[in-house]
């Protein structure tokens, strides 16, 4: 089950990381809260160099709030592409089960950001012809469900056993652009509704740091030229959660 859930998700990856839009999807915020006072940040990094930053803290027992923040400089030969974001957000989180491990955790947030995109033209000599430069700013509401559990498994790695725990979640990602120009013309504006589906492990390695993997997809319900969907999520990070509930083994 779990096999084929990553086949079909690197696969996703690989069909859509060669698309391009105006909205780059930030890591989701998946802090597994258990209990007030508990805090949790995380960094990540995607294979194309977008940066992702997450922070929440549990306010009360069964209250959060959480703040994200991201950035992307990449430079190509014919394109360059500039993104930044950041959200904010708050909302439920309850454990249940047997041993108290399983998180269900529900937010709601707003954010914005901008987009740069610049393509360059060349002949056939290989001599510049003309560029282009879009630029787009906008904003961001989102409702996310996130299920996860601190029931682990282990993986044997250099003869040690690392504990591997996964969590999902789905974010419904409202965005819409504020600005629009191609050239420094003003243009028609776009916005989008996005479903991003989201799966993480994350491996163990202290009672309170973790190596996490993220992958996603990402589908926009409305057809658009350049607030499409095309940018999925596949990252490496680390989390670090200080003042929650202890899994029971």
């Amino acid at each position: 089950m779990i096999k084929n859930r990553f086949s079909i998700l690197v696969l996703s990856v690989f069909l859509l990381s060669s698309c391009s839009s105006m909205y780059m999807p930030n890591v989701p915020n998946t802090p597994m809260l258990s209990q007030q006072g508990e805090f949790s940040g995380g960094g990540h990094i995607s294979l194309r160099g977008n940066v992702s930053l997450n922070g929440a803290y549990a306010v009360s027992d069964h209250f959060g709030v959480l703040f994200s923040g991201s950035r992307m400089n990449r430079e190509w030969e014919r394109k360059d592409y500039k993104n930044k974001l950041i959200e904010a957000g708050a909302g439920y989180f309850n454990t249940f089960g047997p041993d108290d491990n399983r998180i269900l955790e529900v937010y709601v947030g707003y954010g914005g950001g901008s987009t740069d995109r610049t393509y360059r033209r060349y002949d056939d000599n290989g001599v510049l012809t003309g560029t282009d430069l879009e630029e787009a700013t906008f904003n961001k509401t989102f409702l996310q469900v996130n299920y996860s559990s601190k029931k682990s498994s282990n993986l044997k790695l250099f003869g040690k056993d690392f504990p591997i725990n996964y969590g999902t979640a789905l974010r419904i990602s409202s965005v819409e652009m504020k600005t629009f120009m191609i050239n420094g013309i003003g243009q028609m504006r776009e916005g989008n509704v996005f479903l991003e589906p989201i799966f993480f492990t994350r491996m163990k390695l202290s009672d309170q740091f973790q190596l996490q993997y993220t992958t996603s997809g990402n589908f926009g319900l409305n057809s658009r030229k350049y607030m499409n969907a095309g940018s999925s999520i596949f990252t490496i990070g680390a989390v670090v959660n200080l003042g929650g509930k202890v899994a029971k083994k």
